[in-house]
Parts: structure tokens; sequence; C-alpha cells
């Protein structure tokens, strides 16, 4: 029942089109004593069938519509006072000439569709006042398919504007998102390397201590710094492969840690946003990744909270460490943008996502119950082994 009721909303003109011929038929063999009824039968055809190919060429049936309707009034003279269907198609075919795209077609179309109405009454009663009404009537009809082409224009083009833009949002995203994954990669590239350096350092100090008969402890080692050094190569090798040609090579500064929040709060501080840090529980042995990442986070949240949150006054740093992870919220007192932070397209927030994702985290922000904006992060920590 529901596949059927589908194809006929798809066939909707096609149905009609085909009934409305059949009706034309029946009145003009049936209803109405007309003098040429076969021929007025077959005169109705070409101002209904035509339209099942409206979709090929719109501006073909509505022309053949109107020279149908004039020839059944040339055929049939004074017998089409009391038909009725030949009407509603002179209604349809000024509204359809209205529909048109071309405005020189629509004008070709009203003028087509006056004329045809001129030789009916002309030939059916001759009264001025007929024509004029008639006129009229089919003007109405005319300009209500211009207005509701117009209508039908302006809802195409929003549609292909919300569609475009939110193409291109889509694609801002995403680039925000492989934008961030590449910062990213460059900031673990650090702690790695770092990770990794000392390892090689660690592994030479140790191979020089050995004794004379420790040769195959002394290989061992040695084959622990080749390994790192070359592990070394291949990650900035990989680095190079991440960076676009517009980037700049990565700084081997030291990344930050949540050991530097209270550096980043006194800046914050100086640029006009009062912040109060708090830490709940013993700071464990943190990743030097998941320590970045929370870092990020926080660094990331008060930037929005000063750049997005208008009339914000305050904001409050909590840092709770458990024995399970570590979890950041950085809340304000301000109106947020549209209920939300971000740059105006939540990319920052869109960041934050992909670092917490990396860790298998999870991160709530929104509006909170006494006005303002909340974002809560959360990392897990592996138990040491």
């Amino acid at each position: 029942m529901h596949a059927l009721i589908g194809r006929i909303k798809a066939r909707w003109l096609e149905i009609f089109v085909i009934a409305f011929a059949v009706a034309s038929i029946v009145e003009m063999f049936v209803v109405h004593d007309l003098p040429h009824r076969v021929v007025g039968a077959l005169i109705s055809l070409f101002w209904s069938l035509p339209y099942l190919a409206r979709k090929r060429n719109p501006a073909v049936p509505p022309f053949v519509a109107a020279a149908a309707l004039a020839s059944l009034g040339l055929v049939e003279g004074a017998g089409t006072e009391n038909t009725t269907l030949p009407f509603i198609a002179a209604l349809l075919t000024a509204a359809s000439f209205g529909l048109l795209g071309e405005r020189r077609l629509r004008a070709a179309g009203w003028s087509a569709i006056i004329g045809a109405a001129a030789i009916v009454d002309y030939r059916s009663s001759g009264t001025a006042a007929d024509f004029f009404w008639t006129t009229l009537i089919m003007t109405l009809a005319w300009f209500f398919g211009v207005a509701l082409a117009s209508r039908t224009a302006q809802t195409r083009e929003l549609r292909e504007r919300v569609a475009a833009a939110e193409h291109e949002r889509a694609l801002a995203a995403e680039r925000a998102a492989s934008d961030e994954r590449s910062r990213i990669a460059r900031e673990l590239h650090d702690v790695v390397a770092h990770s990794v350096s000392v390892m090689v350092v660690q592994a030479s100090g140790v191979r020089r201590l050995l004794r004379d008969d420790q040769q195959r402890e002394r290989e061992a080692l040695l084959s622990v710094e080749q390994i790192g050094r070359e592990a070394l190569k291949e990650m900035r090798r990989m680095l190079g492969v991440m960076r676009t040609g517009e980037e700049k090579a990565a700084e081997l500064a030291p990344q930050p840690g949540l050991r530097h929040l209270d550096r980043l709060v006194a800046q914050v501080e100086e640029a006009g946003l009062a912040v109060t840090l708090r830490v709940e529980g013993e700071r464990p042995e943190l990743p030097a990744g998941i320590d970045l990442s929370a870092y990020r986070i926080v660094q990331e949240g008060l930037t929005n909270a000063l750049k997005h949150a208008k009339g914000a006054q305050h904001a409050e740093v909590v840092v709770r460490y458990g024995d399970d992870g570590v979890e950041v919220e950085v809340a304000d007192d301000g109106p947020g943008v549209n209920g939300s932070h971000g740059d105006g397209d939540g990319h920052g927030l869109v960041g934050m996502r992909e670092r917490v994702a990396l860790y298998g985290g999870t991160l709530d922000a929104g509006p909170r119950a006494g006005g303002g904006f909340v974002l809560r992060a959360q990392l897990p920590v592996e138990a040491p082994q």
C-alpha cells in the first residue's frame, strides 16, 4: 500500500493529465450536444496530453494547448458556451505560461492565451464584457504562475545555498581536524623524540662502562643505540611527509604540561580574564602525551573564553587526578556564541576532540546550568605494569 501511494505521488502529474483528457472527451461526447463532438474530442487531447512531455520542453505544451483552445472556438463556435473543462484548461494553460523561466516566453504565452480567449469569446458570445472578464481571469491565472515560479526559484536557490554552506562547513571541519592531527603529530614527535634520545644516550653511556669481557652486553646496547637513532630518523621523515609546504618545520622547544598551568593562568589574567585554578588529588606520573594533551585542552578552553565568551568576568580551571586518569574542566560565566564556544564553526572543539580521541577519552562541552559555558575532558591513564 505504501509503495502504491509512493508511485502515485511520484506520477501525480501524469495521472492528472490522463484523467483530465478522459474527462474532456466524456464532456464532448456525453454532457453537451456539440455539432462536431468527435472533432471536439480530438481537439481536447491537445490541451491535455502534451503536458506529459512537459519535463522535456516546458514551453511546448502550453502553446499547443492554447492553439487547441483557439481551434475549439473556431470549430464549435457557440457550442462552447456551456462547456466547463475547456475553461479550466485555459486557466491551467495561462498558469503554465506564467511558470516558464524566460521572460519573453511568458509574455508570448500571455499573448497566446489572450488571443485564444478572444477567438472563443468572439465565436460564442461576441460581447466586449465577456472578453474583458475572460482576459482579466486569464491574466490573474498567468500572474499566479509567475508568482509560483518566482517562489519556486527562490526556494531552490535557498536550498542550493544551504547545501553549499553545509558542504563548506564540512570541508572546513575536515581541514581543521586534519590541521589538528598534524599539530598533534608535531608535538608528539618532540615528546617521543626526547624519550628515544634519552634512551639512546643512556644505552651509549652504559655501553662505555662495561668491562672488556662483557662483549655480548656491549653488542646488545650498541644494537639499542642503532635502532633508537634509526627510529629518530624515521620519525623525522614521517613528520616531513605529514607537513605541507606551507607549514614550518617543527620546533624543538620542550612541550608544556599540566605543571605549567600557573604560567598559562597568569597569561590569561594579563589579557583581562580572572581565572581560578584548583587541583584535586595527587598528581601521578602521567605519560608525556596525555600531559601535553590535557594542557592543550585547558589552553584551548581558556582561549575560547577570552575570545568568544562576551561579557565573561571569571573562569575556573579544575584538574582532577585519579587512579585511572586525569580530568580537566574549564568553566566561565559568559553567554558564549549561540550557546557554544569555538571559533564560530566549532573548530576549536574539533581539535580538542581529536586529542581526546587519540587516547580513548571523552569530551563534553555546552552551556552549564547556572549560566556560562563548561568544557570537561577525561583522559584515561593505563596502570603501570
